[in-house]
Order: C-alpha cells, then sequence, then structure tokens
C-alpha cells in the first residue's frame, strides 16, 4: 500500500518534473521567497528534486522593511538549514535611490513598490527564469501559465503566452526576456496543506493561532503594528486570538480570527471557510483589476 499514488504524489511528480525542466532550460533560474507557506513547500520541493546536491537556485526576497518579524527570522533559519543561497532585494534602497515614492497617508503600503525593486534584482542578476508559487486556484492568476513570458521590461503580456500542450514547456525567449515559473499551479490551497501535513514541513508561528493585538479595517482585522501601519482615531486596538492564512508586507496582510493550533486544526478551518485565501490580503482591494494590474507591471 506504501507505493500507492495519492494525488498529492501525483501534484509533488509533477513540480518536481517542472523544477527540473527549469533547471535544464534556463542558465541562471531562481525561486522568489516571501516566507509565505506556498513559496516554503516550494523550497521544500526543489529540496527534493535535487537532494543529495543542494538546490541549484538562490532564493530571492523582496523585503519591503514592512514584513513580520517571525518572517524574516524563519527565512534565515530555512536558508541556514537547507544550505541554500540566499539574495535579499531591499524596497528601502528603490525608495533611497529615488525609483520609487512612498506612499502616506493611512492605506499606505509598500507592496506594490516590490516591483521596481524585484525587476532590479533579476536584472541585477542577469536572472532568466524566477520560480514562484503562485496557484491558478485563485481568480487573480487563473490565467498565468506555468512557463509565464515576460517582455524585456519584465511585464506580463496574456496573449502573448505559449500553450502548455501535454506538459511541453517553452522556454525559449529573446536576449532580456525571463520568465516566472509556477510549479504549484495547479495545487490548490488544500492541497498545500494537506502536503505540509503529510511531509511534516516546518511554517512561521505566524500561521498558528497566537495573541496579537488588532484592529478592524473594511472588513477585516489587521495587525497594529506602528508605525508601519497607521490607525484612524475611530479604529481601536483589541488582543484576539488570530493567525495569518497568508503572509506578505504587514500593511496588507489580514489576519483570521482563529483556534487553529496545529495542521489538522488549520485543514479543519479551511475545509468550512467560505473565504478564499486572498479575501483577507488588501492589497487585492484596492481594485477589481488590481493582481492583473500588478502583474503587467512586472509584479510576481
Amino acid at each position: 500500500m506504501s507505493d500507492h499514488i495519492t494525488h498529492l504524489k501525483e501534484l509533488e511528480a509533477e513540480s518536481i518534473y517542472i523544477l527540473r525542466e527549469v533547471a535544464a532550460q534556463f542558465e541562471r533560474p531562481c525561486i522568489l521567497f516571501s516566507g509565505g507557506k506556498d513559496s516554503i513547500v516550494l523550497t521544500y520541493l526543489a529540496y527534493k528534486a535535487f537532494y543529495p546536491a543542494k538546490i541549484p537556485f538562490p532564493l530571492v526576497h523582496i523585503d519591503t522593511g514592512h514584513n513580520f518579524p517571525e518572517t524574516l527570522t524563519y527565512r534565515d533559519e530555512l536558508v541556514k538549514k537547507l544550505g541554500a543561497d540566499l539574495i535579499v532585494g531591499y524596497v528601502q534602497d528603490s525608495i533611497d535611490e529615488g525609483k520609487v515614492k512612498e506612499e502616506t497617508g493611512f492605506n499606505a503600503s509598500r507592496n506594490k513598490l516590490q516591483t521596481v525593486t524585484l525587476l532590479d534584482t533579476l536584472a541585477k542578476y542577469k536572472f532568466d527564469a524566477a520560480c514562484g508559487g503562485a496557484r491558478r486556484e485563485e481568480k487573480a492568476r487563473a490565467k498565468e501559465r506555468i512557463f509565464s513570458h515576460r517582455d524585456e521590461f519584465g511585464q506580463w503580456n496574456p496573449k502573448n503566452q505559449r500553450p502548455e500542450l501535454w506538459n511541453i514547456y517553452n522556454g525559449m525567449k529573446n536576449p532580456g526576456e525571463h520568465f516566472r515559473v509556477f510549479p504549484i499551479s495547479n495545487w490548490t490551497e488544500m492541497d498545500v496543506w494537506q502536503y505540509i501535513y503529510q511531509e511534516g514541513i516546518e511554517l512561521p508561528s505566524l500561521y498558528y493561532t497566537h495573541k496579537r493585538k488588532v484592529f478592524f479595517r473594511d472588513g477585516q482585522w489587521l495587525a497594529a503594528e506602528p508605525p508601519v501601519i497607521l490607525r484612524r482615531p475611530e479604529e481601536e486596538v483589541v488582543e484576539k486570538e488570530v493567525r495569518c492564512r497568508t503572509i506578505g508586507d504587514i500593511t496588507c496582510t489580514g489576519v483570521t480570527l482563529s483556534h487553529a493550533h496545529s495542521i489538522e486544526d488549520i485543514i479543519d478551518e479551511i475545509a468550512s471557510s467560505r473565504v478564499t485565501e486572498r479575501g483577507g490580503r488588501a492589497d487585492d482591494k484596492r481594485s477589481e483589476t488590481a493582481m492583473e494590474d500588478r502583474k503587467k507591471a512586472g509584479y510576481f
């Protein structure tokens, strides 16, 4: 019975195949690492794909300067544990160089500013493929190919993507162009959590229920983390038992009221949820096409 092929084993095999295709077709690939569960699973798959050799791609983290401290601690411990190479691009450097202008006000966020830092980092190290943990389950990413072509400006054009028939991936490109590759495109959020449970993958403590000071805004709870995020006078800070369902910049990461202290609890919680994973991301609520607009500009 141990040789029985489950749907998780099929997904794992497909993702490992894609990662090996990246290694075969591109000269300088990398893994975009945010510290969220999807990028963690992607990094774990890369570890399995090339074991016992080290992961042949560096991890690239775009640091907004407004990350949860727990995310950065986890990142550094994981890199040390796996013996992986880490490259960090800092949004603050882009601000200091005058390439982007920091937003102000109560809804200010550095999330959108990451685009410039990301493109500059990819260009600086001449990466021709950047692997990420996006999944097509979310409507904002439903049009995405697994090998997603980007032009010489790093921009995504949904009309200029290659067909992917019979799992054949075309990485041909012109000088200056690159690809974003999404090896777990066909996974669902539940698949990711079941795989984490199956493989015993460690996660940042943010994913489990903990006490945190939060405030309520626009239908969601946000972490009260001054001076990173400003509150309006009427926005009262209270302490709640919460966890993160997805992790990003503090200013746009909503937290979920929860009593999930284990992976099993999280799986049960998600199974009964009627809110999508990115339903708690404030950056997606700026407009109906927020994610697509950012992708066209060169965002992850």
